[in-house]
């Protein structure tokens, strides 16, 4: 869609990246997350869980904008995503740490 007009600040608008992380165990597969990602970055995989259910996979890594709609939504709690540069630091933490 193209707008007739842009804000004055839209090069420093910056988009969070986050990371989703799946508890596959957890999963219901009902697809809420999978529906209302607004990036359509989920879809059901091929594999089962320990329920008898699809849960989602992550199709395109890295496109997540940490909207939290899939947590939000999940009525099983089996979905979250965390910002990607937090990730990251926490990663370099823990490998200096070790």
């Amino acid at each position: 869609m193209a707008f007739w007009r842009q804000p004055l600040d839209t090069q420093e608008i910056q988009i969070t990246r986050g990371e989703v992380s799946i508890i596959e165990d957890r999963c219901k597969g009902c697809g809420y997350c999978i529906e209302f990602c607004p990036i359509h970055i989920l879809t059901f995989s091929d594999h089962f869980n320990k329920k008898g259910y699809h849960p989602p996979k992550i199709t395109k890594a890295g496109e997540c904008v940490n909207c939290h709609y899939c947590e939000i939504i999940c009525p099983e709690f089996a979905i979250y995503s965390v910002n990607a540069a937090d990730a990251a630091a926490e990663m370099d933490t823990s490998i200096s740490a070790s």
